[in-house]
């Protein structure tokens, strides 16, 4: 895709902070507070966390980040394109990235949390065609009816 970067970047960067900010109101906007589970930007600032943003130009359109459970398992955590660019196939760009810098990195299985809510039907649909099936809860996480547990196998 012409113009666009993907690159390994740090969340506290000045200019990544404003798309965190954006993800993490949206993630309070949509679910109840104890089925939030995004990371802050310190949170994602740490070693088992290789985080990534998309860009074009200037501007910082995507994010998305692959957190170690062990070895061999990571999850895909604060994946987000900004509402003004979707729509032009940047969302499964960003997620190929993440899928190859995963496998990358030694992990055999990657798996993710999103909600049940409507407003994440487009990015249960994006897994879904990605690979991804629905499982239980994994690594921190419980039975909750506001998520939806997905993974698949990176071999």
């Amino acid at each position: 895709m012409s113009g666009i970067e993907i690159r390994r970047d740090t969340p506290l960067a000045a200019e990544v902070l404003p798309l965190l900010q954006r993800h993490l109101a949206l993630m309070h906007a949509s679910s109840p507070p104890e089925s939030v589970h995004a990371l802050d930007p310190a949170e994602l600032a740490t070693p088992d966390v290789a985080f990534f943003t998309l860009r074009e130009g200037a501007s910082v359109l995507g994010m998305g980040a692959v957190k170690r459970i062990d070895a061999t398992h990571a999850e895909i955590k604060s994946m987000h394109v900004v509402a003004e660019a979707r729509g032009r196939g940047l969302a499964r760009v960003l997620l190929d990235h993440l899928l190859e810098q995963a496998q990358a990195l030694g992990y055999q299985r990657l798996s993710l949390e999103t909600g049940v809510e409507d407003v994440f039907a487009p990015a249960r649909a994006l897994y879904e065609r990605a690979g991804f099936a629905q499982c239980p809860p994994f690594e921190g996480y419980w039975e909750d009816p506001n998520s939806y547990f997905m993974t698949r196998s990176l071999g």
